[in-house]
């Protein structure tokens, strides 16, 4: 079945989210929509599966045009998607959640189980998606319950499968197994929609690869196209795709985790037993499936999370009781995985925003008065700095670009001395050239002797960054390696493998993104 995309528009207001966009995908073909977080890939497919209504254009099916006021709609045309953010019942066996809306009854309106059962055991053998029809999606790997997801698309007969950011949650082991699905999929003949902002997946991957920035298609290119070419296509300028860094050369600990752990609401142990240092000079990263306590323990180390047990010592001082002001006053930058939630207040201003932790001290302060002087003065210097795009330094946080929030957070945390960074998935929905500017300042403040600890799920990230890689597991940290570990053994570390074993086993079943370069 061919989809046909022609003069697509979806307008919000004065923003133009998805401008006249033209797309073709063919039957059997892995067509790869690349373009940066808040490009317009999203958008575009919820169009197409009926969540957004476009303002322009057409959408057709082999020919005959469709009109998807929703997702009902849109399967009944032939049309699935498997979103982000999964949409699973968790306490339901995965059985009952490819049936679910679809349900097969008997005798007095019964559940037909054993058709389900059925079902989902025909699709799996069909297209090589192994899952138990039986077992619950909480008792089941994030991998498995994304094969779940296909299959629920499948079991509606969908010809036209749109995967969107389908990799975010998974280990390179698991990325393998989706590229395999996806290439059996495709010798069934489904056209397959595969949104990403990743370039080593698209090159591992895509039949054709059509690249949209600030919603508009820029151009549809061959996977020959170097990874070089895709990023300045993304972004519209050259980027340098490899951080430059010199080797480190630590200096003395900074911070010591002693056999910490965590406790959640439920008295669960979300973070077991871990212990590491840091030292100055130095980038730990902490790698991992989302999930794995990496939030709790970064939510330890800034004092929003009580530990269970266990001893977190930065300079040689038990920060044991402090409250979070005093974590930060003792030295300690944060930059959270949340900037909306916990890193700005977005009706404030730049300037109010640049001074959140500083406005209770010299030369912001005096007396318990703030000088509205020194905090326009500092705004003035941090926005140059670090190159905040904003009209004013008197806009409002929330109306800036994701990059330039961050930007915004980043100078914050980066304006006074620090002991201990700790930047939490700190590139998270920035498109390429703010992510190059993040990764530099990293680098910087490490080299200004600072202990910094990087907790990222992007996997080129940690290799580009980290002195040390410290790869957590269920609560775990199941080992501490060097960033010239190798791709494939790393994920399999965050599987749960040891070191050893996962060394062992990279070299006999190398991944399929290890060898893309």
């Amino acid at each position: 079945m061919t989809l046909e995309l022609r003069g697509l528009t979806k307008r919000f207001g004065a923003l133009v989210a998805n401008d006249h966009i033209d797309l073709t995908v063919e039957p059997g073909e892995i067509h790869c929509l690349l373009g940066e977080n808040g490009a317009g890939k999203s958008t575009l497919m919820n169009m197409l599966y009926g969540l957004l209504a476009p303002d322009e254009g057409t959408v057709t099916l082999d020919g005959k045009a469709i009109t998807c006021s929703s997702p009902r709609e849109a399967i009944n045309a032939g049309i699935g998607m498997v979103h982000q953010h999964f949409m699973l019942v968790p306490v339901f066996t995965v059985a009952e959640n490819v049936m679910l809306g679809r349900e097969q009854t008997k005798g007095l309106g019964l559940l037909d189980r054993a058709a389900a059962d059925k079902l989902v055991r025909n699709l799996s053998e069909q297209y090589g998606l192994s899952v138990d029809p039986a077992a619950k999606i909480e008792n089941i790997p994030v991998g498995v319950q994304q094969r779940v997801e296909i299959l629920k698309a499948l079991a509606n007969e969908a010809k036209v499968l749109i995967l969107d950011e389908p990799t975010a949650v998974l280990t390179p082991q698991e990325i393998d197994e989706l590229i395999e699905v996806m290439r059996s999929l495709k010798a069934n003949g489904t056209a397959i929609v595969f949104i990403t902002h990743k370039l080593k997946e698209v090159k591992a991957i895509a039949d054709r690869i059509t690249v949209i920035r600030r919603g508009k298609v820029i151009a549809t290119v061959e996977p020959t196209t170097s990874e070089t070419e895709l990023a300045e296509l993304m972004v519209g300028r050259a980027v340098q795709l490899v951080v430059d860094k010199a080797p480190a050369t630590p200096e003395d600990v900074k911070l010591e985790v002693d056999h910490l752990s965590i406790a959640d609401l439920n008295g669960y142990a979300v973070v077991d037993d871990v212990s590491f240092d840091v030292r100055g000079g130095e980038i730990l990263g902490i790698a991992g499936v989302q999930g794995n306590g990496q939030s709790e323990l970064v939510q330890a180390l800034v004092g929003l999370m009580p530990p269970a047990k266990g001893a977190i010592r930065l300079g040689g001082r038990d920060l044991a009781g402090l409250t979070p002001r005093e974590h930060l006053d003792a030295g300690i930058g944060y930059v959270p995985e949340d900037r909306s939630l916990d890193g700005y207040v977005g009706s404030f201003s730049v300037a109010e925003n640049l001074v959140l932790d500083l406005v209770r001290s010299a030369p912001f302060s005096r007396g318990g008065t703030i000088s509205p002087a020194a905090v326009r003065k500092n705004a003035d210097n941090r926005v140059e700095e670090f190159d905040v795009r904003t009209q004013s330094i008197e806009t409002p946080v929330s109306s800036l670009s994701g990059g330039n929030q961050q930007k915004v957070v980043l100078a914050r945390e980066l304006s006074r001395p620090l002991q201990l960074l700790i930047a939490s998935q700190p590139t998270r929905g920035l498109d390429v050239g703010s992510i190059e500017f993040v990764h530099k300042r990293l680098v910087r403040e490490r080299d200004q002797g600072t202990a910094v600890i990087l907790v990222s799920t992007e996997f080129d990230e940690i290799f580009a960054l980290s002195d040390r890689i410290a790869v957590m597991y269920r609560g775990r940290i199941v080992g501490i390696v060097g960033p010239d570990t190798p791709w494939d053994q790393l994920g399999l570390m965050m599987a749960g493998f040891a070191p050893e074993e996962a060394a062992q086993e990279a070299e006999e079943h190398p991944t399929m993104l290890g060898s893309v370069e």
